[in-house]
């Protein structure tokens, strides 16, 4: 294995978004970077140390995923309603 990657991780709600640059490991996973942001960053969002979803630049992916130098990890979170349902009922009224 060679030196270590860069990464960046971000994290956004409604009102705010964190943005975190680390250096992992080459070939560590995403959850690899997840749990080292837990460890750097306690203090960022519960709910983005434990996200509903991961994804590198907009493409879900798994846990599982290794990281390349300069990916931007995202931390997704679940909607608060349905944005199918949430149009309908505006279309309806």
């Amino acid at each position: 294995m060679s030196g270590p990657i860069r990464v960046d991780v971000i994290y956004a709600e409604r009102a705010r978004a964190w943005r975190a640059e680390l250096a992992i490991p080459a070939g560590s996973t995403a959850a690899d970077a997840l749990a080292l942001l837990a460890r750097r960053h306690p203090d960022w969002p519960q709910a983005a140390l434990a996200p509903a979803g991961l994804a590198v630049y907009g493409r879900e992916v798994a846990a599982t995923q290794p990281l390349h130098h300069g990916d931007r990890l995202e931390l997704l979170r679940a909607l608060p309603t349905d944005p199918k349902r949430a149009r309908r009922a505006r279309a309806a009224r």
